[in-house]
């Protein structure tokens, strides 16, 4: 572990030297990518000395109490050793988790899919609630956030809305969104105070570049008609609106938000470049952990992963038997207390994998 500290300080003194070069600021995109390695490196290499530091403390401690006789020495360095002792497996397991390799769709931008599920219109006024809260979320992490597509729903809730939030670190944070989300409370339309139970889905997919994947115009069959609901003058005069079906996959994804016929295009081949990305990534873990025989989380979006109780002003995540009682304070945006105990449980669970290999 001592080794790994040196090396990763080696590393970082390359890539200052390295970011400092004319060269090298004048490729913005390599310039980059190795000033986000850096960022990643300094923050391991935190955890590295830390620990480091206490290796150190511990040896020199126990040197002392072996090499004198001095009662007060040894009762100082006892003191120290036992401080020491206390934080050394702490560190350690913060240094371990640091150098867990890390997931290399975590840095990408997201694209979200909010569907109303059972419930009627209720579910679409929850499924609003959840896009507003992931809304304000996005604004305290300075994400931007565009709707890529969105179909309402009555009493002013949503059917369904799928927007893209282009930002470092979106998807690693909102990945832990995904699965069925189900509210408790009391609808605006019940007469008898009752309490009724809806449901909606999430999914969260890493925004995709073309470089990832690539669409063919040959395997694509790009159907234009007129737009539905509500929209401005043009909307729903002209063939603006646009299907894409994938034919290899057989995924279709409809986008007439935008009163341009090329915009709603562009718009749902980003969708459809995410869910054909995201495919390509479940396969691929799923034959990783097949070989592992481990898997950190199946990730299965049917699963049931939450429940927000109104009337105990309750948010439970079923995956980690996690509650917290501040309902109002996560609607507002505050959903870093959920996520975060996630990664923590992600990250524990992974260290436990790598172990077992």
């Amino acid at each position: 572990m001592l080794e790994i500290v040196e090396r990763l300080e080696q590393r970082l003194a390359a890539l200052d030297e390295s970011l400092s070069d004319p060269t090298v600021v004048s490729d913005q995109k390599r310039f980059i990518a190795l000033n986000r390695e850096r960022r990643q490196l300094a923050d391991t290499l935190e955890s590295g000395r830390r620990y480091r530091r206490i290796a150190k403390g511990i040896d020199d401690a126990r040197e002392i109490i072996a090499s004198t006789e001095d009662p007060e020495m040894v009762a100082l360095a006892t003191e120290e050793l036992e401080a020491f002792e206390a934080q050394f497996d702490d560190a350690e397991k913060e240094f371990r988790f640091k150098l867990l390799p890390k997931d290399p769709e975590d840095d990408k931008s997201a694209v979200v899919e909010i569907r109303a599920g059972t419930g009627g219109d209720e579910a679409g006024l929850f499924a609003g609630d959840i896009y507003r809260m992931y809304q304000r979320y996005a604004e305290t992490k300075r994400w931007k956030l565009e709707i890529l597509s969105s179909s309402p729903s009555g009493m002013g809730g949503l059917k369904e809305i799928i927007f893209s939030l282009d930002g470092e670190g979106a998807y690693g944070a909102m990945k832990y969104e995904s699965g069925v989300h189900r509210v408790q409370r009391v609808p605006a339309t019940e007469t008898q105070g009752r309490i009724h139970t809806s449901a909606i889905t999430v999914a969260v997919f890493p925004e995709a570049e073309e470089i990832d994947i690539e669409i063919k115009e040959n395997e694509i069959k790009v159907d234009v008609y007129r737009s539905s609901g509500p929209g401005g003058q043009s909307v729903n005069t002209t063939d603006s609106a646009v299907r894409i079906t994938h034919l290899p996959s057989g995924m279709v994804v409809t986008c007439q938000d935008e009163k341009s016929q090329l915009k709603n295009k562009q718009k749902a081949l980003k969708v459809l470049r995410a869910r054909l990305y995201d495919r390509m990534i479940a396969e691929r873990q799923a034959k990783l952990a097949a070989e592992r025989k481990s898997m950190v989380s199946t990730g299965d979006r049917s699963a049931k992963i939450r429940t927000y109780n109104f009337p105990q002003s309750r948010v439970t995540d079923h995956r980690i038997n996690l509650t917290i009682y501040a309902l109002p304070d996560i609607l507002e945006g505050n959903v870093d207390p959920l996520i975060e105990p996630l990664r923590q449980h992600d990250q524990e669970e992974r260290l436990r994998a790598e172990a077992a290999v």
